[in-house]
């Protein structure tokens, strides 16, 4: 049963992570009266109700965000849901209440994750520059590795392109918002199961995207979720193999129980040996990795060091297996020895 288990692990690993059942979380974006996962005609109902003191207020129903409920809230949630708002009011992965002008044409992409919704999004034309290592790989994202390469931190790079809005990394947003006056700058966990949906359907209305964000999540996305949950749904304690998953960070490297491999990990019916350590991204000794004895070991290893769809070249990947299969303090784990050591 726990080899069988590694096709649900692969599974998980390849979608890019996993969305949040709708009613999972709240769309954070103002106008969303009835703070449910979407805007639309309940909310303009939910709104009319609060005004005339039939509701109680919620957080997200001063659609205008100027402090008050009133009229100007009814034509603004008209607005978002028929894609014509001049202006939206979002609160963001850090919980920051961004406020932008529509429509976005000028989008700048310094969080890695996000020009791959980008592309789910069919919004590569609303994008004017990306950082990293986008701009190599002119396979995966043909036309995004075309744009200015503004690195992470090249803010006048980023001013020079005269954006409006800037999508970052949460940890990053605040501070590249002070580094960039008057621009809109949001942060999004991407990476992460728990927050991507959200992201996804937040970018969607941004971006003037809604209907492709709903298709990708709905028609493609828990599709696939929801072939590996019915497959690892029931599996007991026992039954799940306990996995091992080394970060592109450095060796020995992991997932602590905030991080995003972790829930991929447990999605897939596995036990992340590390899941009580409660960080996000941790380096751990070897001697604890050989201590709890993970019957599946799982590398991941970055494009820019010889992966990705830009290469023929599986040399580096085949290396990568090797070194992890040779490491001598692993000699003894299940793992290694079952040969069950992917990259």
């Amino acid at each position: 049963m726990k080899s069988s288990v590694v096709i649900g692990i692969t599974l998980s690993l390849l979608l890019l992570t996993l969305p949040a059942v709708a009613s999972d979380y709240t769309l954070g974006i103002y106008g969303n009266a009835n703070e449910d996962d979407t805007i639309d005609m309940r909310d303009l109902t939910y709104v009319k109700l609060i005004f005339f003191g039939e509701r109680p207020e919620t957080e997200l129903a001063d659609a205008k965000y100027d402090g008050e409920i009133n009229p100007l809230d009814f034509v603004q949630i008209k607005l978002v849901i028929v894609g014509k708002e001049k202006e939206l009011t979002l609160v963001d992965s850090a919980d920051r209440i961004v406020t932008l002008k529509k429509p976005v044409e000028r989008a700048v992409l310094v969080n890695p994750y996000a020009p791959d919704v980008t592309q789910i999004l069919r919004a590569e034309d609303k994008i004017v520059g990306v950082a990293g290592s986008i701009v190599k790989d002119d396979v995966y994202y043909p036309e995004l590795s075309k744009l200015p390469n503004v690195g992470y931190k090249d803010y006048e790079a980023m001013l020079n392109l005269n954006p409006d809005l800037v999508v970052a990394q949460v940890l990053s947003a605040e501070q590249k918002s002070e580094k960039l006056p008057g621009i809109p700058v949001v942060g999004y966990t991407l990476y992460n199961p728990k927050y991507l949906s959200e992201g996804i359907i937040q970018l969607g209305y941004v971006f003037d995207k809604k209907d492709e964000a709903k298709h990708y999540l709905n028609d493609f996305h828990d599709k696939y979720t929801d072939l590996i949950t019915a497959q690892t749904k029931g599996l007991s304690e026992e039954e799940k193999p306990k996995v091992y998953a080394e970060s592109g960070r450095g060796t020995y490297g992991t997932f602590g129980a905030k991080a995003g491999g972790h829930q991929l990990i447990e999605i897939a019916g596995g036990r992340n040996i590390f899941a009580d350590i409660a960080e996000g991204m941790v380096d751990v000794d070897p001697e604890a990795v050989v201590e709890r004895n993970p019957d599946i070991i799982i590398k991941y290893i970055y494009s820019s060091k010889g992966a990705g769809y830009n290469s023929d070249d599986i040399s580096p990947l085949k290396a990568a297996w090797g070194e992890m299969m040779n490491r001598s303090e692993l000699a003894e784990c299940s793992a290694v020895k079952n040969r069950m050591v992917y990259v």
